[in-house]
Formats: C-alpha cells, structure tokens, sequence
C-alpha cells in the first residue's frame, strides 16, 4: 500500500504543485520522492512509500537500467509476479513484485499486461520512448486511483482525490476529478509540451469470466462441472489458494476479526498457512466493539479457537461520534452505511498502528457481495420456497407475491451489480481506513480466480438456502472444524451492527448525537461571537461581491479564477463558498472587525432550522443525492465542508433492494432476525 501521483503538462510551478501530494503522505509512512521527467520539465511523479517487499530498492517511480525509457509509479501487490518471472524468463533487476509490470509491457503490450496482473493495483505507467502515459486499475478497485483532466490536455493523478483538490491550472472552466473505473486500461498520448490526449480506453477483466493469468497459477484451471461436493471442494481449494498467495510479505501480518462468518475464515486460513509456511511470529487478530458487542464475544471464541494473539479493542459511542469527521475526510464519501461501517474499522486500524506491529491486514471485505450475504437477498430464496403458492392458492395472490420477491437469476445479477460497485463502498471503506494508519489491506474474497469461479456457478446453487445467507459458502466449510459451527453458522450481522448491543444500535447512537451536533456548534459560535471564526479574519467584503463570487462559483468558475476576476485571495473566495453552502446566505459571513452575535434564543432558533427547515430545502440544496434524514444531512455537511461542490463522487447511497428500506442498516429491515445468543 502506498501513494501514488502524477502530473502531465502543468502550467503553474511544480514546486507548488507539488504540496497537494504531501495530502496522501498517511499512505506511504516509511519514505517519499518527488522526482522530474528528463524532457519533460513540466511532468512529475510523486510517491509516498508503505516498504513492504523489497525494502532496498523498493522507491518508485520505478526505473531498470534495460528499460531506460519506462517510468512506473504503482500501488499494489502482485502476487504471480514470480510465477510470471520463472515462466516467461524475464531477468529482475530488483525484488519489487512491480517490476513484472515493465517486463510484462515490454514483451507483450499494455492490454495483456493489465490482463496478466493477479493483485491489487492502480498504475501510472509512462514510455518517453513512444510518448505514451498508460493508467490502469485492479478488477474491484481494491486500491484507488483518481484522475483530473483538462480541456488542454493537463493530466493530474492520485491514489485519493484528496491530492487534487488544490491543483491548479490555467483553463477557465473547472475540471472534474473522477475515480478511475476499475478493471480498464486507459492509454493517452504524451505531447512534446507535456499535455495529453487520450485516445483509448479500455477493459482488461470482468468479475464473471476466468482472468487471463489463470494459465500460470498454482491452481489448475477448473472444469465447469457442477456437483454439489466438487463444488464445496474447488471453493475450499481456490479460497486457501488466495489466501496463500497473499502471505507475501517482509513486514507482519494481522487480521481484522470482527466474529462473522467471513472474518473468521479468513483468519483461521491465515493461521493455519502461516503455521504451515513457519512464518517467525504469531498472527495477531483484532476485533473492536463496545460494551455488549455480539461481535466482541464471537470474536474471541475464533480466536481461542484458533490460536491467534488477539487484541480487543473496546470503545464508547462518545469516542466513535467524534471520529466521525476525520473519517469522512479520509472516506471522501458521505454515504451512511459507508460511514458509519468506517467509524470502527478506522479506529481499529489506528489502534494496530499504535499498539502494535503488524502492518499488512487481512479483512473479509467482497464476500457478502460474492456470496449474497446481505439480508435482503433471503427475498431471492422465498421467491423458490413459495412457489407452491401456485399450486395451493389462488394466481393473484401468487402473483403479488412473485411481483415482490425476485428470482435467483435477479438475485445473481445483483450480486455482480455490487461486485462492480465495490470501489464505492466496502472496498473504499477498507483502503480508506487502513490507509490512514499507514496499513496494508489484503482482501482474499476478492481473489479473481476465487470470484470468478463463484459467480459462475449455477444461480440456484448461491441463493440463501433453509433461512441461512451464504449457505453454500458455509457448507463448503462443514465438518473441517476450521471455525467453531455456532461461528460458521452465525447470522449476517453488518460490522457498523455487530460493534454495538443489539439492544442499541451503532446508526441510533449516531442519529440520537446529530440533534446535539448542532446544539453544540452553535453554543461554540455563539461563545465566539461568530458562526465561522475563520471569517472574522478575512478581508472586508462588500454584500454585492459575496454575492458575485457565489454567482461565479455557479456558473462553474473555479476558486482561483474567481480569485483572479475580482481581486480576491483564493483562501477568502473558498470560505465564502463553503459558508454559503453551509447557510445558503452571504447575509451570515461576518465582516471583520463586526462580530454576529447570537442569543441563546437565537441558538434555538437556528438549531430548529437546521434540523427542520433545512431538511425540507434538502432537495434543493443538495440536488445530487438529496440527504432524507437529520443523519445523512450531517453527512452530507461534513462532506461538503471538506470537498465542497464534489457530491458527484458517490453516485448512488448503498440502500437493500427488494424491500421497503428507510435505512442501509440490516437491523432495520423487517426480514431481520438476529440470532438468539446475541
């Protein structure tokens, strides 16, 4: 795990440019580099470096003496880069696994590369020799990439968006930052003046069809027979597979326990290879939750179970409340199931980092996506176990039933809809965290060759079976006694669920705080005679050009040049912006050296509004994505705060389908059932 960042043809001066990269330095701790491209002065590569393989000559951009002319910039694990190495006879210069990437592009060409690749990966790949810059990213995009883009060919990219927000270039018209899709290709053409062109984009691999690297992995190739028993064995055997091949590492490995299904078998594989393989060191587990967390208990009979160092990690709904900001920041995401799973597993991840050594973390993230594990796909296999209404009753009501309830071929097809959304939610939720402490995450449900087999299965076989989600993934792990059966057997319980007591909820702690949130804010700005002390200190504007930069700012001019246009600092322009975003006035952005006071009632007053009167504007405030409760709008605030005008980077809220859902939270849906030692 590591930063990554580039730029192509910057007009404004690198050295200033190149401050927004220091944004991602939390991804690679250990080392930096910001370093020119010979001949193209105005191109830049920077990297923040995590060393884990290869900790000499590990520092990128990556360049071997037999290709002088290739520069590679890459975060990620390749986990066949041996295999390929010994296969096709390539001649290492170093031990850095991204160095198949330049042998790979040498010998065959960008398309079979990409494809070629078994990990996690986002690329930035340049050929001064063919003017070419390549960027490329891993099937689910279990590590991020984003890029800008202008009209006159300026190319800025990052491993988080967070590292472009602050670039600067000389059009007029703002450029958008989006992620990268995952599982392309993109190739553009590199300009004698640095700017580019791009001219194709392309997919490498999709999560239904058997990856093109299969050929050289450890684990035959599959025939597509389908018995129940072959079955359960090729799943046992492609998943310890992707297990073992992600045990590559010079640094320590942990895992993420939190007790379910998924966690627990990936940490008692971990456990069992390590031993096999005489790794030096204990595997330490971590699971984290608050006092009568069902997740606490449960993961630490797997840990008994199976023999882990295992830490426990308790804290209060207080100390998660207060992490919530710094998490959206890292998540660049205002999406509430998103959030609230993320308040945990970075608080967790921040405790690894502190308290312990291990640095590569493996976690269970993809499997209930892969596997249909979220609650709402049990309406899938109600749809199979009443079609006896046909026959018993009359077709109306069978008719509204079936409207209702869908097949398992709809069922399989929104299992791959959320494989490829991953990159948006879980799989963000998991870099993002563990990224902020300076982790590594390994995600073995996410192995191609595991997934690919699975959704290839026939669609009957993966739909929740006897009133029990994941049913075929469970039974494939039946009488192995790898976890204990009351774990194997567990209910889904989502991990922002499972950290709290059933008897309250992770998501009622969090809406419960959102009204006190306010409160609190504006007794503190009242105490300072101001809603935004920052304001007090900026330079004395008039009504009318407060009113002007927000019209700019609408009509799409970015900060800098509504700076430039009226002879305003950036900084000033930027907190008016965002004050007007928050209040929807330029009334209530003080004039300095004239505080606003507020009275208590006045508090109250404007408390009511935002919690009321600002939720009834919300579709107009926040056309994209509109919030409907007090929590998602708090959200949606923190959000804005820190990447104003950037809403469009969530496409869609994660919400259950198939059923009446006001909330993402599995414990509210009315097909929940939580189990009974819980």
């Amino acid at each position: 795990m590591c930063g990554i960042w580039a730029l192509f043809g910057s007009d404004e001066c690198l050295s200033v440019q190149c401050t927004s990269a220091m944004k991602i330095a939390h991804r690679g701790p250990d080392a930096f580099r910001f370093e020119n491209v010979n001949g193209f002065t105005n191109c830049c590569f920077g990297f923040h470096r995590l060393a884990i393989v290869d900790q000499l000559y590990g520092m990128q951009p990556l360049r071997i003496k037999k290709f002088p002319f290739l520069w590679l910039c890459y975060n990620g694990e390749i986990y066949n880069h041996q295999l390929l190495k010994d296969k096709l006879k390539f001649d290492y210069q170093t031990k850095v696994d991204g160095e198949i990437l330049l042998h790979l592009y040498d010998h065959f060409g960008i398309q079979k590369m990409a494809s070629l690749l078994d990990g996690v990966f986002a690329f930035i790949l340049l050929d001064t020799y063919n003017r070419k810059v390549f960027l490329g990213r891993d099937t689910y995009g279990v590590r991020p990439l984003f890029k800008l883009l202008t009209d006159n060919g300026f190319l800025a990219v990052c491993s988080e968006a967070k590292g472009l927000t602050d670039i600067t270039h000389t059009m007029d018209s703002p450029a958008n930052i989006i992620p990268f899709p995952p599982g392309h290709f993109e190739v553009f053409d590199l300009k004698p003046n640095g700017k580019v062109q791009s001219i194709q984009m392309e997919q490498f691999h999709c999560c239904t069809k058997e990856p093109a690297h299969a050929v050289y992995d450890t684990v035959e190739r599959l025939p597509p027979v389908f018995d129940e028993e072959t079955v359960k064995m090729n799943i046992r055997s492609l998943f310890e597979n992707a297990v073992k091949k992600r045990l590559m590492a010079h640094r320590r490995i942990g895992c993420l326990l939190s007790g379910g299904l998924d966690s627990s078998l990936v940490a008692a594989t971990l456990v069992k290879l390590a031993k096999e393989e005489k790794l030096q060191y204990p595997i330490q587990t971590f699971s984290i939750g608050s006092e009568g967390s069902p997740d606490i208990i449960a993961a630490r009979k797997v840990a008994a179970h199976i023999g882990s160092e295992h830490h426990e990690v308790n804290f209060t709904a207080e100390e998660g409340i207060q992490a919530v900001e710094e998490v959206i920041f890292h998540l660049e995401t205002y999406d509430i199931t998103t959030v609230r799973a993320s308040v945990g597993m970075y608080l967790v991840s921040k405790y690894i980092r502190e308290k312990t050594d291990s640095v590569v973390i493996f976690s269970g993230e993809g499997s209930d996506e892969l596997t249909q594990g979220y609650i709402y796909f049990h309406k899938a296999s109600l749809s199979q176990r009443f079609c006896w209404i046909f026959i018993h009753s009359s077709i109306q009501l069978a008719r509204s039933f079936l409207l209702q309830a869908p097949t398992s071929k709809a069922a399989a097809e929104d299992s791959v809809r959320l494989m490829k959304e991953l990159y948006l939610f879980d799989v963000l939720r998991a870099d993002r965290t563990t990224a902020a402490h300076g982790l590594e995450l390994r995600v073995p449900f996410l192995d191609h060759r595991f997934t690919a087999y699975y959704l290839s299965l026939p669609e009957e076989m993966r739909i929740p079976k006897h009133g029990v989600e994941k049913h075929l993934l469970r039974d494939s792990f039946k009488g192995l006694n790898l976890i204990p059966d009351e774990i194997l057997w567990r209910r889904k319980e989502a991990f922002s669920d499972g950290m709290m007591s059933v008897k309250k909820s992770w998501y009622t702690c969090l809406q419960e705080h959102i009204e006190s949130v306010y409160k609190r804010h504006l007794s503190t700005t009242s105490n300072s005679q101001t809603p935004n002390s920052t304001m007090a200190k900026t330079k004395e504007l008039s009504k009318d050009t407060r009113n002007k930069i927000v019209d700019l700012h609408q009509a799409g001019k970015t900060e800098s040049a509504i700076g430039k246009q009226l002879g305003v600092k950036k900084s000033t322009v930027g907190a008016i912006i965002r004050k007007w975003k928050t209040y929807k006035t330029t009334d209530n952005l003080p004039r300095s050296g004239a505080p606003c006071k507020i009275s208590p009632r006045g508090v109250k007053m404007i408390m009511r509004r935002v919690n009321d009167d600002q939720m009834e504007k919300a579709h107009k405030m926040f056309p994209h994505n509109p919030p409907h409760t007090k929590e998602a709008y708090h959200y949606r605030q923190v959000f804005e705060k820190h990447y104003p005008g950037r809403a469009e980077w969530l496409s869609h809220y994660w919400m259950p389908r198939w059923i009446n859902a006001t909330d993402p939270s599995a414990r509210t849906l009315s097909i929940y059932n939580p189990d009974k030692n819980q």
